[in-house]
C-alpha cells in the first residue's frame, strides 16, 4: 500500500493567494499523480474545526481514497464566532469517522496506523526559562496563540500526559503489528528549531513532547510522523524513521508555487 503523509497545511491561512480550492485540486492531483492509496494528515489543516472537516470530505470525494488525519493545535482552536469549548470539539473529533483520536486503523496482519494529537509539555524550552514564564506564553512582545484561541481546563503538560495515555491504550489495542505513529505534535528532540534562536529558544516549549519517550521503547513503532514545527525533514533513529512533512505557511516555503510545495512536502511510506 502506497501511504502519503503531509502535515501543516494551513489552508485558511490569512493573506495567502492561494483559496482552499486551489489546495483541494492541486493535492487531489498530487495523489492521483503519485498513486497514493491512503492519504494520512498530521494535523493543522485548519483554524476552525468546521473548516477542517469540510476540507477532508471534499478531498476524499474528490481522491476517491480514504483519508485520516489527527487535529492539530489549531484544528482544536475555537472560533472567533461560536459557543463551543476546546474539549467539546476534542469530542467531535472522537466521534469523527476520518479522524484518528481513539481511532487505531489496522491495514493487515502486519501493519497499524495510530494517530494521536498530543500535545507540548514544555521540555523542549532553553533551561533559563521557568515553568511559570512558559506557561504565560508570552516572550519578545509575541504570545502562543493557543493562549487565546484553546483551553483545555487543565495545564499544557497535564494535557500533555493525557495524549500519551491515550495513545498508549491506542498502542496496545493492535496487537503485534509494525505501527505507524502520527502525532502533531513532534516527539523527537533533533526536530524543534534550533537554537539558540531570539525568539525559539522559548517557543520551542510549545513544540514537542517527552511524554511519547517510553513508548517508542514499548511498542514496535517503525515510522513516526510529525508535524507542527514546519520543518521537512527526516531521521532514523533507534530504528525508527521519523518524518516531517509540514507544508507550512507560505511565507516558509523555498518556492511561491502551492504545486511545487505541496509536492515536496508529501511524502510516500510503501508497506
Amino acid at each position: 500500500m502506497r501511504i502519503g503523509v503531509i502535515a501543516d497545511l494551513h489552508i485558511d491561512r490569512r493573506q495567502t493567494r492561494y483559496t482552499i480550492q486551489d489546495f483541494e485540486h492541486v493535492l487531489t492531483w498530487e495523489i492521483h499523480k503519485q498513486q497514493i492509496e491512503l492519504l494520512l494528515i498530521a494535523g493543522d489543516i485548519a483554524s476552525d474545526y468546521r473548516i477542517t472537516l469540510e476540507f477532508v470530505y471534499t478531498l476524499m470525494d474528490k481522491t476517491g481514497i480514504d483519508i485520516r488525519f489527527v487535529p492539530g493545535n489549531h484544528d482544536y482552536w475555537q472560533p472567533e464566532a461560536g459557543h463551543i469549548s476546546t474539549p467539546e470539539i476534542h469530542q467531535l473529533y472522537k466521534e469523527e469517522p476520518t479522524s484518528m483520536i481513539d481511532a487505531p486503523l489496522i491495514i493487515d496482519d502486519q501493519w497499524a496506523i495510530v494517530g494521536n494529537s498530543g500535545w507540548y509539555d514544555y521540555s523542549y524550552a532553553d533551561p533559563r526559562f521557568s515553568r511559570e514564564k512558559i506557561a504565560t506564553g508570552k516572550f519578545s512582545g509575541g504570545t502562543w496563540q493557543d493562549k487565546i484561541r484553546a483551553n483545555w481546563s487543565m495545564d499544557d503538560p497535564a494535557v500533555s500526559k493525557a495524549f500519551a495515555q491515550s495513545a498508549k491504550q491506542d498502542l496496545e489495542r493492535v496487537g503485534n503489528r509494525n505501527i505507524i505513529l502520527m502525532t502533531h505534535v513532534v516527539t523527537h528532540p533533533r526536530f524543534v528549531v534550533p537554537t539558540p534562536h531570539r525568539l525559539f529558544d522559548f517557543f520551542n516549549a510549545f513544540i514537542g513532547t517527552s511524554d511519547f519517550d517510553p513508548l517508542y521503547k514499548e511498542f514496535p513503532i517503525r515510522y513516526s510522523i510529525m508535524g507542527h514545527v514546519h520543518f521537512r525533514h527526516q531521521i532514523t533513529d533507534g530504528g525508527i524513521h521519523y518524518i516531517c512533512p509540514c507544508l507550512g505557511y507560505q511565507r516558509e516555503w523555498r518556492t511561491d508555487d502551492l504545486a511545487t510545495e505541496v509536492a515536496d512536502a508529501l511524502t510516500v511510506i510503501e508497506v
